[in-house]
């Protein structure tokens, strides 16, 4: 997929239900979280989806922890092995405000 409005279509086409947001932390272990697949919209992959990063090990404490993940639409796809139909995307993490990418 080369754009977030051929994700969306690609999501729609196969009736997705939930999207799976992955991305790997500092240590290279992925993370992820699902949300209903009617969250994703074309601003999502240009402005983030909000998260708490004080979940994830070594991020950020409980006062500063809001996170951005950022999806990139050319990592698309359907995922063959969940019950219900699932767009899998992979993120980039960024700062929220700057939208500055963390680096591991």
């Amino acid at each position: 997929m080369s754009s977030p409005r051929d994700v969306l279509e690609l999501a729609k086409k196969h009736q997705a239900r939930m999207a799976d947001i992955k991305f790997t932390d500092t240590f290279g272990t992925w993370q992820h979280f699902s949300v209903p697949i009617g969250e994703m919209t074309e601003e999502v992959f240009t402005e983030g989806m909000g998260f708490d990063g004080s979940s994830i090990r070594g991020w950020k404490s409980i006062e500063a922890s809001d996170m951005l993940a950022m999806p990139d639409p050319t990592t698309a796809f359907l995922d063959p092995f969940c019950a219900v139909p699932t767009l899998s995307l992979t993120c980039t993490i960024a700062e929220t405000g700057t939208k500055r990418a963390l680096r591991p």
